[in-house]
């Protein structure tokens, strides 16, 4: 059993940053790979960024390649996502999962642990 707390969310001009963090409770999270998901008002949830259990592979939508960062800190069972050059269009609730992946990384069927999100709201 995995539990997932996610924080950093907030209002922020475009062109800003913000950076979230996941942070795992359990002593397996290590066995996990984990992803970052976000669901903005009225659309489905979408797949942001993913890194593999041991932190060798990471995966990103094209919405936020080059702008996004997805990191972990096994020491403190966290992960991270750095967010750049923030835009109108990433305003969403942004979910962290985590589980042992079979085959797909982009896919929220693959992890059955979920945190609570957090909103990010970029200003135009």
């Amino acid at each position: 059993q995995v539990q997932l707390v996610e924080s950093g969310g907030g209002l922020v001009q475009a062109g800003g940053s913000l950076r979230l963090s996941c942070a795992a409770s359990g002593r397996t999270f290590s066995s996990y790979d984990t992803g970052w998901f976000r669901q903005a008002p009225g659309k489905e949830r979408e797949f942001v960024a993913a890194i593999r259990r041991n932190g060798g592979s990471t995966f990103y939508a094209n919405s936020v390649k080059g702008r996004y960062t997805i990191s972990s800190d096994k020491t403190k069972s966290t992960v991270y996502l750095q967010m750049n050059s923030l835009k109108p269009e990433d305003t969403a609730v942004y979910y962290c999962a985590a589980d042992q992946v079979r085959a797909w990384f982009d896919r929220a069927y693959e992890y059955r642990y979920w945190g609570q999100g957090t909103q990010v709201t970029v200003s135009s």
